[in-house]
């Protein structure tokens, strides 16, 4: 069998199926195209109250795309909570190579220089199909999510896909659509151009302007 390529991967995407793996060590990939597709609604994003307030604290500073791979090997790491992963070597290869052509983006949240949280995924047209994500303290990969969601909407994205709906990312306002209909909206946002944002975005004032909802 030929190695996936990131020209193959970005293909696949475009059609609504990506790959995963069974494990963190498992090296074969499988492709997955759901019956639900998981969106989180960028008009309909909510920020509960209590993440409010840890975001007006301003206890993280946020980078993008200074980290990645870092990001990529937080996400793939075990931790008692989930003790395994489906982030494998070649879907860190493939990523790391789609964020060296300016496809792939981390937002990362970091504390006193040390990186302790943050989120990956990939942006296509004005599409973003975010992976996955992690934390070493507490809100920190739920300040990132705030980031990317703010950074999207100033960006006119039409599209955040979340593949699946956990009990994590229903609290934000997650939800499932039918394949069918997620064709259609990954196909009209696919054709959308867009530029992720790389500078600093002012989600303090997102909030403010009850961009997104508290």
């Amino acid at each position: 069998m030929r190695p996936l390529t990131s020209d193959l991967l970005l293909r696949a995407y475009a059609m609504g199926i990506f790959p995963m793996a069974r494990s963190r060590t498992d090296p074969r990939l499988y492709w997955i195209d759901p019956d639900q597709r998981g969106i989180l609604p960028l008009d309909d994003f909510h920020v509960p109250r209590s993440l409010r307030k840890t975001l007006r604290r301003q206890m993280f500073e946020l980078r993008v795309d200074t980290a990645f791979e870092a990001v990529m090997e937080g996400c793939a790491q075990s931790t008692p909570a989930r003790p395994d992963t489906w982030i494998n070597d070649e879907i860190l290869r493939l990523f790391v190579e789609l964020h060296h052509l300016g496809m792939a983006h981390s937002v990362e949240t970091w504390r006193d220089g040390r990186l302790v949280g943050g989120l990956y995924g990939l942006a296509l047209g004005s599409a973003f199909f975010g992976e996955s994500m992690f934390s070493r303290e507490t809100d920190a990969s739920k300040v990132a999510l705030v980031d990317l969601v703010a950074r999207l909407k100033r960006a006119g994205y039409l599209l955040l896909d979340t593949q699946f709906v956990t009990e994590h990312l229903s609290r934000f306002g997650a939800t499932e659509i039918a394949r069918h209909h997620y064709l259609k909206r990954l196909g009209a946002a696919v054709d959308v151009p867009a530029v992720f944002p790389r500078g600093p975005v002012d989600w303090q004032q997102a909030l403010d302007e009850n961009d997104i909802q508290a």
